[in-house]
């Protein structure tokens, strides 16, 4: 990817840049976390604890900073997102935030990301 695209990619709105990140962990059976001790996280405004994923390590790298200055971007294959990340965190009461930025982030219900992420498969 180059800098022009990931420009005009980190730009776009949540709810596209959401899309982005279904279309890319599909193409590529793959999504990425920030690690450094232990998987970055956050709070919203309500309590809730909310773990940041991307599509791809570059996308990862560019905002390990500020609370999660230190972190490094950390690969997790798709299927042990689907099969153990997802539903452990949905025991948890933990939301997946996608593709955060500076600006904002799609923070998702965990059956929404996995049924969005099953469709996406089913059209390879």
């Amino acid at each position: 990817m180059n800098k022009k695209e990931f420009e005009a990619v980190i730009r776009l709105p949540a709810p596209i840049r959401y899309e982005y990140f279904i279309k890319k962990a599909a193409d590529y059976e793959e999504v990425w976390g920030l690690f450094n001790a232990g998987w970055a996280s956050a709070q919203d405004a309500e309590g809730n604890v909310l773990l940041p994923f991307y599509p791809n390590e570059k996308f990862a790298e560019a905002f390990a900073k500020n609370e999660w200055e230190g972190c490094k971007p950390k690969k997790i294959e798709l299927r042990d997102f689907l099969e153990k990340w997802l539903p452990g965190m949905k025991v948890d009461g933990f939301k997946p935030s996608i593709f955060p930025t500076d600006t904002d982030s799609a923070v998702m219900d965990v059956d929404t990301l996995c049924e969005d992420i099953e469709e996406e498969l089913e059209k390879y």
